[in-house]
């Protein structure tokens, strides 16, 4: 350890902080922490007393009971209430309203210091944000600013709903530092900013406070089967309210990261509750490739710090390293990873409420060693079984925090300026390592301009400077120089993904996001030092909107179609604002005075002049007016009426679907299993798409184990925040056989069912397309990658717009595939490579022949020649590609009247793959055309 830090002076006034202290402490409270702690072992001196200050509200005597009591949780606006009291009753708490969620719920962020330290916060952030940009701070001038700042350390709370410790832990961490007179909570008050965060996610937390006070908290055996979640935590996604971070679509991330551009926290620590008994994160690697070598460090030395701390307090089954990699950026807390802070974040063992319970950890593993094993990473492993209680996991949090912040307030001089070092370091990068910058072409060299303006909105999103063209061949263009604070973070999210291929262990999230092919945007490189000297150069400080526009005259207008995201959007608002307009898709390509339109342009008519305007404006469209309509074949593009199926134990991926077709303003109704049982589906909707969600076809047909019906998800007055965003009378059950019936039957009578990757099980196992099987594979590894496909069916309407190439995102899941017969049911294929069949070779009866192969076959008996399709990866890793090049990515399969489009990846992943939005808008606006 370097001779600069010296967190571990800390540590014994922690551990003798009871004995040491002259304040009066909270007998009751000591006793009760000792009666609620299961363990002896599992309380550490540091947080077995409280501190009494007179006028000064304790959680104990704010509700009634101590962090941590048995069946007690708190709502959202009761943890605000009391930071609220706590704020009111002293000058070292300070709160704050940062944000609303979707449902407008307050998100509320606390500030905690010494009372002089609070009254000047302004210029304290104002430091921080000068050494947040070393072009401001030269080094000369580094020692005084560092001597002006002080380092701000963030905590995230409740960002997973089920995990509902953290806010509990808080009140009482809150009360300890702005109560506690001894030195070291002293030493951290007045030389840290503490920032909480207290409920991320209110939403979920108050859906989740019910479904436990009225659900779970009756249930004594953890591992009785009852779902301990509610069955949905915000509107939208579920778990994943933490991977959007490279979106920034959500409420509570947005939040986040309004608070770290506020105040630019040296440390970002995020607290979550699943594996034993505390995890504190660094990660086995592989660590991102842009992550600086002094972060990197960082996290060790914070996590062997919390370690030591809580070993020397007795703690047992405290690890690090085995749990997580470090390589996906879009979680929450790397927010402060992408922008040269530390984010970090703890996994504490959790019951899902405040029952305690007997947990089994005999076959819990992690990277190939046994949770219960001692290790290097962890010197003092838990027992096989563990009795476990809700004190038990506010000790454990609350003490590694404190080890945290001690260490914080003792090496906060080095710490501020390693954040200062890691954006210098970061310029130096941009300044002698290529690519020196990233272009993206003008929106007229773009495929979709909404999606370039997209694109550059969201790298402004993130605080990375662009600049935009303004002479020259390349005026428009955007340019995007890596010699900035931040210029790391540039080549992470434009560059591509080279996931080592020797990595040992699996990759905790998805490998690759080069935004460039999520987002269907080029995106150039640039190798040469003159970018540094391009002139002409203007700062992008606005939000960028593509250009529309309606060029010509006539009544008739043209669009070009190349996949433009915003078409279906433009549609559906034209057919609300002229519903007697029409618009029809070519299915060849058509010359129309100079110009050249591709099959699947779209042709409007009677629509008004003002009406197109105002689409092209909106929409950043670009039509063109001509007299009469082109003579080409074509067909209605007539709007369907869309459902939306969900599931009541997987969510999560059918909120991303809801979440996206709200943002495209495209109209649907969400279903579940009764609706499908109730029947009249075709009566009622023209598609019903199927986003992907998780388990077996047994389990999507059976749901919720009927043993717990009835299950309500309903809105009464004891469960005032269940109900939403969606309800039902029960949830348990799926649709059964009876519901499958009525939907091949909705099928048959005309209908168009589309299923998103895993959802296709649905289709392919259960035999509602007979036509579809699953295909088995061995070696295939797939994690979250960027590869290329194919057009295997140029005709289809599904792919009007794309390339014969292009790029998708697939991550793990399974694959299907047709018979050879029906091989034109394959639409695209993964890879560029067609297969080749072993039977390709002299044939019996017709001498000095051979068996043409047949280049449309996915012959399941084939397999390609290793390294055949060596350009299948675009960016991240695929193990065993041989597997699936070749094979059918989207399936379009007739079953009487109707159809059933089966994807075998998501193309509505996470909100982030905008490219393959069209595959599905295309599978709408075409649903009842089949060329």
């Amino acid at each position: 350890m370097s001779r600069h830090y010296g967190a571990f002076a800390l540590l014994l006034p922690f551990a003798a902080a009871a004995l040491a202290a002259q304040q009066p402490q909270d007998t009751a409270f000591a006793r009760l922490v000792r009666e609620y702690t299961t363990d002896p072992r599992f309380l550490p001196a540091s947080v077995a007393s409280l501190p009494l200050a007179p006028g000064i509200p304790s959680p104990q005597a704010h509700f009634g009971t101590i962090a941590g009591a048995p069946g007690v949780m708190h709502h959202s606006d009761e943890v605000y209430g009391y930071f609220r009291a706590l704020a009111r009753a002293t000058p070292r708490v300070r709160v704050e309203t940062v944000g609303k969620t979707e449902e407008g719920r307050d998100i509320v962020l606390v500030v905690i210091a010494d009372s002089a330290t609070l009254q000047h916060t302004d210029a304290y952030r104002a430091a921080l944000a000068r050494l947040a940009d070393p072009r401001l701070t030269p080094p000369a001038a580094l020692d005084s600013v560092i001597g002006a700042a002080k380092p701000v350390y963030y905590l995230n709370g409740a960002l997973h709903s089920a995990e509902m410790g953290s806010p509990e832990m808080l009140m009482e961490l809150a009360y300890r530092l702005a109560a506690d007179e001894s030195p070291a909570i002293r030493a951290i008050r007045e030389r840290v900013i503490t920032l909480i965060n207290p409920v991320s996610e209110p939403d979920g937390r108050d859906r989740q406070v019910d479904w436990y006070l009225h659900y779970t908290k009756s249930h004594t055996t953890a591992d009785d089967g009852f779902p301990r979640s509610s069955p949905f935590w915000g509107d939208y996604p579920f778990h994943d309210n933490n991977r959007d971070g490279l979106q920034l679509a959500l409420a509570l991330t947005k939040t986040i990261f309004k608070i770290y551009y506020d105040w630019h926290p040296v440390v970002m620590h995020d607290l979550h509750e699943s594996v034993p008994l505390l995890y504190v994160s660094t990660g086995t690697g592989p660590y991102n490739e842009h992550n600086d070598p002094i972060a990197i460090s960082e996290w060790q030395l914070l996590a062997n710090n919390d370690i030591t701390a809580l070993d020397a307090q007795g703690l047992p089954g405290v690890w690090t390293w085995a749990f997580f990699d470090g390589w996906w950026p879009g979680y929450a807390m790397w927010v402060a990873n992408n922008h040269n802070s530390i984010g970090r974040f703890y996994e504490t063992m959790g019951n899902a409420g405040a029952n305690t319970y007997v947990d089994d950890l005999s076959q819990d593993s992690y990277s190939g060693d046994p949770v219960t094993s001692r290790q290097w990473y962890r010197p003092d492993p838990p027992t096989a079984k563990v009795r476990w209680s809700a004190r038990d996991n506010v000790n454990y949090q609350e003490a590694g925090v404190l080890a945290s912040l001690a260490f914080t307030a003792q090496n906060g001089r080095e710490l501020l300026r390693n954040f200062w070092q890691k954006g210098m370091n970061s310029l130096t990068r941009g300044r002698t390592e290529k690519p020196y910058a990233y272009v993206i072409p003008g929106f007229a060299r773009q495929r979709d301009p909404a999606r370039a303006a997209y694109l550059v909105n969201q790298l402004q999103r993130q605080h990375i400077e662009v600049s935009r063209r303004s002479t020259g061949d390349s005026a428009g263009d955007f340019v995007i120089r890596r010699d900035q604070p931040y210029g790391d973070l540039v080549v992470n999210l434009l560059g591509v993904q080279h996931y080592p291929a020797t990595a040992k262990y699996p990759p905790y999230d998805d490998i690759a996001w080069t935004l460039g092919y999520l987002y269907g945007v080029t995106v150039n490189a640039v190798n040469d030092t003159a970018v540094f000297h391009w002139t002409g150069l203007a700062p992008v400080t606005d939000t960028v909107t593509a250009p529309g526009a309606v060029n010509g005259s006539g009544a008739v207008y043209l669009l070009a179609y190349r996949a433009q995201g915003n078409l279906a959007s433009a549609l559906y608002a034209l057919a609300s604002r002229e519903p007697k307009a029409r618009a029809f898709a070519a299915e060849t390509a058509f010359v129309s005075g100079k110009d050249t339109f591709p099959a699947g342009s779209v042709m409007i008519e009677g629509a008004t002049a003002g009406a197109v305007r105002d689409l092209a404006t909106r929409y950043g469209l670009t039509f063109t007016a001509t007299a009469q309509a082109p003579a080409a074949r074509r067909h209605p593009l007539d709007l369907p009426r869309v459902a939306i199926y969900h599931s009541w134990y997987s969510t999560q991926d059918a909120g991303w679907a809801r979440f996206t077709f709200e943002q495209y303003g495209i109209p649907y109704v969400s279903v579940d299993k009764d609706d499908l049982r109730r029947g009249r589906l075709r009566q009622r909707f023209d598609v019903i798409l199927v986003p992907s969600f998780f388990g077996s076809a047994s389990q999507m047909l059976n749901g919720i184990d009927r043993k717990w019906s009835p299950l309500p998800y309903e809105k009464t007055k004891d469960t005032p925040n269940l109900g939403t965003p969606l309800a039902s009378p029960d949830i348990t059950g799926g649709p059964g056989f009876e519901g499958m019936a009525e939907l091949e039957k909705f099928v048959r009578e005309g209908g168009a069912l589309v299923t998103l990757g895993a959802a296709t099980a649905l289709a392919g196992e259960t035999g509602l397309a007979p036509a579809l099987s699953p295909l088995r594979t061995g070696s295939l590894f797939h994690p979250g990658s960027i590869v290329r496909a194919r057009v295997r069916r140029r005709g289809s309407p599904i792919l009007y717009g794309y390339d014969d190439v292009t790029e998708i995102f697939r991550g793990n899941g399974p694959l299907y595939q047709v018979a050879d017969r029906d091989s034109g049911l394959v639409v695209l294929q993964y890879g560029t490579t067609r297969k080749v069949e072993h039977e390709a070779g002299p044939m019996l009866g017709i001498p000095d022949t051979t068996h043409p192969a047949r280049p449309d076959t996915a012959a399941k008996h084939a397999s390609a020649a290793p390294g055949a399709d060596s350009g299948y990866v675009v960016s991240g890793l695929v193990r065993g590609e041989n597997e699936i090049v070749g094979q059918g990515a989207i399936f379009d399969l007739p079953l009487g009247a109707g159809r059933v489009v089966a994807f075998t990846f998501d193309p509505l992943h996470r909100f982030l793959n905008h490219h393959e939005f069209p595959l599905v808008w295309n599978a709408l606006l075409n649903w009842n055309d089949r060329p």
